[in-house]
């Protein structure tokens, strides 16, 4: 790359300076930076879309942080969107930079975003790209972005706005598809006729020199080569007969979208240079260095550009983090390790030692370790691998051996944390505010800074209390824009609590969230506005009845007033017009767990509270017939609907006595709605008395009349003498097998606390025992799988529990009733003194003591403020 014979005086051609890079390339932005202070340029002009001309002096603002990205979106239809990430060790970046700091005009010259948008919608519409497979419609429901390439030989509109047709990873003609195509003149020399193979510059030219890896020789050759005094443009040449040499081998590849993207940027360059002569500076890929080198009539490139279609397009600067920058995130343009590269851009020198200093910070930080002298030996041995590999410096691939040698002994473990934060990284750029961005987006922006919820590239977890405004306020934000399909939080369980005051979320702030905010400003200019009606028109369009209450339940969640007679109306309408006992069933918890988050948050449920108990009511009637003559998998999804509704009608029994009480307390004046809840009765009678008709019905499959049995005796609504009982005819002989052990898998499957039945009554775990010994051998292989998978839910301690039990027999059992009779260990009865020696310490466990002082001291002071009012 250096041994070329350069004719101009200072090392540059006649004409404008033309910089080929590798995108994201530190060594490409390293020789950009030091041409421009050799050349001193009156203008730079930059390969990127030209509606961004605006934008570009927002990369000198102070709050202006790589990684970040140029994003244009149609503006009818923000879905269709591309970007333009950039690095502080872009190519691109450093031309912007030093554009600003030295006050010359900077300009984008590549093909306008209206066309790269309308374009690759065009396409779509068509139904085939240009080398007749499926269109990025059919593979990603038309999101046209940088981060989204799929396909072995994708279409113009399915790559990145900086991975060009014949441009990907190198950023210099990586990717390139050659060979007949339609709109091209026929293929170069090189493959044979038909040919359509995609050719890696990086490969071959790697594979000249003698490497098999690409990246090695592109770190050897670029990123570990220093710019020496007077040589800023060897590599650019170097680069540039390569290029035309591989382009003079395998053709241009044929691809309508690169010719026309360089003629449209060759018609700008001939335009700077009406206007500053040669001082003229261009950083584009490498690939387009020929082509933008080579004569060419402005007749010719404009019948190129004719016809072409548009879209109305906006742009802006939006965040943009490293793992988007990585080629694993499947962006086409990607790089293996930006964080390597972001350190090898900014290290001032002794590159090795800071890196594996680095290192060796992040690992003691998680409690390795690892001491200096770790670092010192890890430095020796990447020098000397690389000189073993006959390389300059050590590479990433040094680094890591030594690393894992030295540092993690040898593990892998430790050393994906180091690829994860360092190689990789979660580095999250900075946009200032006077960015343009869409109304949606301002307000958002407005209340992350209210509500002190900053957006982070690194996963983390948010524990919110509800009982305090500023979190309940947050959990609403949370809410409303995941109603809005953005995704920024994710709730999860809750550690160490259960009740609904508590929320858990983990929260990660993607890319492409801009592009859903984006999309989702055409539902209104405020997020609670967007989500309002966006919640309205998911009411409306909903296509089953559990689709509307999980809906209702997010209106809650989110606190949308305004959205919610509308989601209950049609909520009841649909519930009335639902026969289907499945459809209510699955329907209803939602519903009950609506209740529970609007009295957490002060919300009227009074209505939701009678939709909810007149959807239980038709459950109520429509069950025992819906459970006859089920198959094993229906019956199965029968039984989780039984107990669905089991724990819902426990929870929506107390809201609805909570709302009789309510309305008694208002007297005459209750509404017709008021009055209906009163109508409503006990609906946990009403609920066992169904439980009831289950779990007698022959027609009713076992193990739905084994788990009515069950929750009837958990509700100390059937005493153990008739659940012995009813298990006992479920069991008898005349019961076929598999009947039986359906029968048993409803009673006690389900978890521990089936198991813990049968520990503590010998008589349920007698007649499980005594069913089980008189099976066949013939059947007992066919009810050993429904058994086993009943008996597996247990915990360890039980298994081993029942299984002792069982092999000391009937006689050496004893009940399990009195107290710990027949354990090894326990008494015969309960030892009352010493069970009262660890209340104290329960109390002080379950904070009994400090709500009795806070309780007698709001007693005190309501005295204290009576005897001085």
């Amino acid at each position: 790359m250096t041994g070329v014979d350069r004719s101009g005086g200072e090392g540059r051609a006649v004409g404008p300076l033309l910089l080929g890079v590798r995108h994201h390339g530190p060594g490409s932005a390293r020789t950009v930076r030091a041409a421009l202070d050799a050349a001193q340029p009156r203008v730079v002009l930059i390969e990127g879309p030209p509606e961004a001309d605006a934008l570009i002096a927002l990369a000198g603002d102070e709050d202006m942080r790589p990684p970040v990205a140029l994003l244009a979106h149609a503006v009818d239809e923000p879905g269709r969107s591309a970007f333009w990430p950039m690095a502080e060790f872009s190519p691109e970046w450093v031309a912007i930079r030093w554009a600003l700091e030295h006050e010359v005009p900077a300009r984008f010259i590549d093909l306008p975003a209206t066309h790269t948008l309308a374009w690759g919608r065009d396409e779509e519409s068509a139904g085939v790209d240009e080398d007749g497979g499926p269109t990025p419609a059919d593979k990603d429901g038309g999101l046209v972005s940088a981060d989204d390439q799929a396909g072995s030989a994708p279409g113009p509109a399915d790559r990145g706005a900086d991975e060009p047709d014949g441009e990907q990873a190198d950023g210099s003609g990586a990717g390139l598809v050659v060979g007949p195509s339609s709109g091209a003149d026929g293929p170069g020399p090189g493959p044979g006729p038909g040919a359509d193979v995609r050719v890696d510059p990086l490969a071959v030219l790697a594979d000249a020199a003698g490497y098999d890896d690409p990246e090695r020789w592109w770190e050897d050759v670029v990123e570990h080569r220093g710019v020496a005094d007077g040589d800023a443009f060897a590599p650019f040449l170097g680069l540039e007969e390569a290029m035309g040499a591989l382009r003079e081998a395998y053709g241009s590849g044929g691809h309508e979208r690169d010719l026309v993207r360089e003629a449209y940027m060759r018609l700008q360059v001939r335009a700077a240079q009406r206007e500053f002569a040669d001082d003229v500076a261009v950083v584009c890929g490498a690939w387009h260095v020929p082509a933008l080198r080579q004569k060419s009539t402005v007749a010719a490139d404009k019948a190129l550009l004719k016809g072409l279609p548009k879209v109305k397009t906006d742009m802006t600067w939006v965040l943009w983090t490293n793992r988007r920058l990585a080629r694993a995130s499947g962006y086409g343009a990607g790089i293996d390790s930006p964080g390597w590269y972001g350190h090898l851009f900014s290290a001032p020198d002794r590159p090795v030692e800071r890196w594996l200093t680095k290192v060796a910070g992040l690992l003691r930080d998680e409690d390795q370790i690892v001491s200096s002298a770790h670092v010192i030996e890890a430095v020796r041995l990447a020098e000397t691998l690389a000189a073993m590999r006959g390389r300059p410096l050590p590479g990433l691939g040094e680094m890591t051996d030594a690393v894992r040698a030295v540092m993690c002994e040898g593990s892998d473990v430790p050393l994906a944390l180091v690829r994860d934060r360092l190689v990789v990284g979660d580095v999250l750029g900075e946009v200032p505010r006077s960015a343009p961005t869409v109304p949606l987006q301002r307000d958002l922006d407005r209340m992350q800074r209210r509500l002190r919820l900053k957006p982070e590239a690194l996963e983390r977890e948010l524990e919110l209390d509800l009982r305090k405004e500023n979190d309940a306020e947050r959990s609403r934000l949370l809410h409303r824009l995941r109603l809005l399909g953005v995704e920024w939080g994710e709730p999860v369980a809750s550690r160490g609590s259960t009740g609904t005051f508590r929320e858990t979320w983990r929260l990660r702030w993607e890319p492409e969230l801009s592009v859903r905010i984006a999309e989702a400003g055409v539902w209104g200019t405020t997020v609670f506005a967007a989500a309002t009606a966006k919640a309205e028109a998911d009411a409306v369009a909903a296509q089953g009845l559990a689709d509307v209450t999980a809906l209702a339940e997010r209106c809650l969640l989110a606190e949308l007033p305004d959205a919610l007679p509308v989601v209950m109306r049609i909520l009841a309408d649909r519930a009335a017009l639902d026969a289907d006992v499945g459809h209510l069933a699955q329907a209803l918890p939602a519903l009950v767990r609506s209740l529970r988050y609007g009295d957490v948050r002060g919300t009227d449920t009074r209505a939701l509270t009678e939709v909810a108990a007149g959807l239980a009511e038709r459950i109520f009637v429509g069950l025992p017939p819906a459970c006859a003559a089920l198959d094993a998998d229906a019956a199965e999804e029968m039984r989780r609907h039984v107990d669905a509704v089991h724990g819902a009608v426990g929870l929506l029994g107390d809201a609805v006595a909570s709302a009789r009480g309510e309305d008694a307390a208002v007297g005459p004046g209750t509404t017709p709605g008021e009055s209906a809840a009163l109508g409503h009765g006990d609906l946990r009678n009403r609920w066992h008395g169904v439980l009831r008709v289950l779990s007698v019905r022959d027609t009713v499959p076992g193990v739905i009349r084994g788990r009515a049995v069950r929750l009837l005796l958990d509700d100390g609504e059937l005493v153990q003498e008739e659940a012995a009982r009813l298990m006992g005819l479920a069991l008898s002989p005349g019961t076929p097998p598999g009947d039986a052990a359906a029968w048993i898998e409803g009673f006690v499957g389900g978890g521990s606390g089936g198991g813990m039945l049968l520990v503590h009554d010998e008589r349920l775990l007698g007649l499980v025992d005594t069913w089980l010994t008189g099976v066949s051998a013939e059947a007992f292989t066919d009810v050993l799988p429904l058994l086993r998978r009943t008996f597996s839910a247990y915990e360890a301690g039980v298994r081993r529990t029942l299984g002792e039990l069982v092999r000391r027999g009937p006689g050496e059992r004893g009940s399990r009733q009195a107290g710990g009779s027949g354990i090894p260990g326990f008494g015969a009865e309960l030892d009352v003194e010493r069970a009262d020696a660890v209340v104290p310490v329960v109390r002080l466990l379950l904070g009994l003591d400090r709500a009795e002082e806070d309780a007698e001291g709001d007693v005190g002071a309501n005295k204290l403020v009576g005897a001085t009012g």
